[in-house]
């Protein structure tokens, strides 16, 4: 990969009756991802809450598309293209954030998508996103794990979104997150007790097989997840 990445993330809110389109759609896309123009990684996923990363989380309302993207150019001619297109024709809402890598370390399905980025500050909002795909066999002991570091995710000062996202409703698990700032971040990362226990514990007892943890500036968003932008404004961040 050369040159900076420009990261999307497309999420999509599906009324009840759209749900078996958005269904086929997560199998049709793939062939015209492949051959858009400047796409250097792409991943449609659904999502859910996160509170535990089994099925019985997933949200067969809300979908998405992780996209990287060659520079701007390619990302915002997607933007006019086919594919997002389609899904608006039967979506409800539509939220799309556009973000620049700050830092990232690990794989995802053995590529390294964001690139490295060399670490620098940032003064606003930021995104972040964990992937792993679970070694099986020690699965249950991750599951177990999950609810209390969801649940302290969820009253902690700075978070914006929250959701559980994958490729799959079983053992591709990740999060999304978006949050006022890199320190609101930094604080549950690394001084919330729950989720540093289970960090630990994940290095001792190995419960991925492949991670991925990766660091964005929110540059822009726009439309809405619930009737509402979650970050508003406040995308204005500067380096």
């Amino acid at each position: 990969m050369t040159g900076p990445a420009v990261v999307t993330m497309h999420l999509w809110g599906v009324p009840a009756r759209a749900v078996p389109r958005a269904v086929a759609h997560m199998a049709t896309d793939r062939g015209p991802l492949r051959a858009t123009p400047g796409l250097r990684f792409a991943k449609l996923l659904g999502t859910g809450s996160g509170r535990t990363f089994t099925a019985r989380d997933a949200d067969l309302r809300r979908w998405g598309l992780l996209a990287v993207w060659d520079d701007a150019a390619a990302a915002s001619a997607f933007e006019q293209g086919p594919v997002p297109g389609r899904w608006r024709r039967f979506s409800a809402e539509e939220w799309v954030a556009r973000l620049e890598p700050l830092a990232a370390r690990g794989r995802w399905s053995g590529q390294e998508p964001f690139g490295h980025p060399r670490p620098r500050a940032w003064e606003g909002p930021v995104a972040a996103i964990t992937r792993a795909r679970l070694v099986l066999r020690r699965a249950a002991r991750f599951w177990a794990a999950v609810p209390p570091v969801s649940a302290d995710l969820h009253r902690t000062a700075g978070l914006r979104l929250a959701l559980g996202i994958g490729e799959a409703p079983v053992g591709l698990q990740g999060t999304f997150s978006v949050w006022d700032s890199g320190s609101a971040l930094n604080a549950f990362a690394y001084r919330r007790t729950a989720h540093v226990a289970v960090v630990d514990r994940t290095a001792r007892e190995g419960w991925y097989a492949e991670e991925l943890f990766a660091r964005f500036a929110v540059r822009s968003t726009s439309g809405t997840l619930d009737g509402v932008d979650p970050l508003g404004s406040a995308a204005s961040g500067r380096p």
